[in-house]
């Protein structure tokens, strides 16, 4: 009997309910939960009509073509039909079909990537046992939390997939707790650079405004790390403190923003959206972008998560929202539309590829409301495992010509997501793709890469949170803090 749940075999492109551990996860409704099962069953057509076996036909193109095809069979059924994956029938079974639908030479610049530091101080809260119930705790290793370091991250993106160059994020929390430490995460960087001075990860550094000395500890961060951006979580306040604060208030949001701009870092990257839970909860919401960023006109706001609620289900633009990537609309018209925010697509994007007609209305309101110059390509990965099955549904994905019609919504042609996969983030932090490929293309990476693809081995596994047990295991190695 085909299992349709979490625990049915991966495929290679990824439905299911994992959570980048900072919101509960969502079980698969019946229309995804159908969605796998179509895809389990054509996978299993395809690989027997063409006589391989079935580990070669997933990794190949065949396997991520019959999977999207299978999930627009499914999805039409279920009458969610304002986008689709452009994925030709004769694709599951013909290589070039595959390629041409599937494959691409986009400059794919992630601007949230995420790993853990197995040694870090994060640890020493944790008893032995306490990772066994982790997604990873199978995963082969003596300690499984090896399979979230660093190595992992550089295999996962850029060996399994066509990611170029990332941005290495933090997670919300003071020091003791964060499981990407300054060190790790600068190490990791040297790992992925290049002797030339090539860079395949730039950092983040990172304030929690509302913990005691964080504004202060930006000085080391930027003398010692050069950020491209200082990251913080406005739903984020210690215990006993305030529960959060927005971008646009004097006590903390003010003095975080004076400061990045005093130390020379002029992008400020926040997580709004995926709400960690009721306290701070306001906060998560981003009524406060479109007036900061007016404020604050020579600085460039990054909008993690794009605002985006798993609470909330995306449809049309409503001005009355109270959550979601609405307010982030409000909030940037209410403003007179700043052109020095951006919204990016990390978690948000993998979220709504379960329901291509809610994937349709997020992509279009934000092309709409910033324009195609103005989305960022992030994927959240290592928390999903590799990014690949995020761009390969990407690359496939049309908003109808019914939705465009009636909403106004932009055709995502192969220009519009070329922006978006790395041009966009590329003029952010002051690349040019052009010069940079090259020296992408003969550095020690790639080299690795090039040895690696004669037998690759992804694993289409993902390593976060799959159910409410396991979310709330990480929340308590975490100290309560996702």
């Amino acid at each position: 009997m085909t299992r349709t749940g979490d625990d049915a075999p991966e495929l290679p492109i990824k439905l299911d309910s994992t959570s980048n551990g900072e919101f509960a996860p969502v079980p698969l409704d019946a229309a995804a939960r159908h969605a796998r099962a179509l895809a389990l069953e054509a996978v299993g057509e395809g690989a027997r009509r063409l006589g391989q076996s079935r580990r070669s036909y997933l990794v190949s193109l065949l396997g991520a073509a019959a999977s999207l095809g299978a999930f627009n069979r499914a999805f039409a059924a279920a009458g969610r039909q304002g986008g689709s994956y452009a994925v030709p029938e004769e694709a599951r079974f013909e290589l070039a079909a595959a390629h041409e639908a599937l494959a691409g030479d986009e400059f794919i610049f992630d601007v949230q990537l995420h790993h853990v530091n197995p040694q870090g101080a994060w640890r020493q809260r944790a008893t032995p046992d306490a990772f066994r119930s982790m997604p990873k705790a199978g995963c082969g290793l003596a300690d499984p939390i090896e399979c979230l370091s660093s190595g992992a991250l550089l295999k996962d993106v850029f060996m399994d997939s066509d990611t170029a160059m990332g941005v290495l994020s933090h997670v919300p929390g003071g020091l003791e707790t964060n499981p990407l430490d300054f060190e790790a995460a600068g190490a990791t960087r040297d790992s992925a650079n290049a002797l030339d001075g090539t860079e395949r990860l730039l950092l983040h550094g990172r304030c929690m405004p509302t913990l005691a000395g964080e504004l202060e500890g930006m000085d080391a961060q930027a003398a010692r790390f050069k950020p491209a951006a200082f990251k913080t979580y406005t739903q984020f306040g210690p215990p006993g403190g305030p529960a959060g604060f927005f971008l646009d208030d004097e006590r903390h949001g003010r003095p975080f923003i004076d400061k990045a701009r005093a130390l020379g870092v002029k992008n400020i990257a926040v997580h709004k959206g995926l709400a960690f839970g009721q306290r701070g909860y306001e906060f998560s919401t981003s009524r406060d972008i479109g007036p900061a960023a007016r404020k604050h006109p020579d600085m460039t706001f990054l909008i993690y998560h794009a605002g985006f609620d798993t609470s909330v289900k995306e449809g049309p633009y409503d001005p009355n929202a109270r959550a979601g990537v609405d307010v982030l609309v409000r909030s940037m018209l209410d403003a007179g539309r700043p052109g020095n925010v951006y919204a990016e697509l990390g978690s948000t994007w993998r979220f709504v590829m379960r329901n291509p007609e809610q994937a349709a209305h997020l992509l279009g309101k934000l092309l709409k409301t910033f324009g195609e110059d103005r989305v960022l390509w992030g994927t959240d990965s290592i928390w999903y495992g590799s990014p690949q099955d995020q761009i390969q549904a990407f690359r496939a994905f049309q908003i109808s010509p019914e939705f465009q019609e009636k909403y106004g919504y932009p055709a995502l042609t192969p220009a519009l997501k070329r922006k978006v996969f790395g041009l966009n983030a590329a003029r952010v932090y002051g690349l040019k793709p052009d010069a940079l490929r090259p020296r992408l293309a003969k550095d020690p990476v790639q080299k690795r890469k090039a040895e690696y693809l004669n037998d690759p081995r992804p694993s289409f596994a993902t390593y976060g949170p799959r159910n409410r047990q396991e979310f709330l295991a990480l929340r308590r190695l975490q100290g309560g803090i996702p």
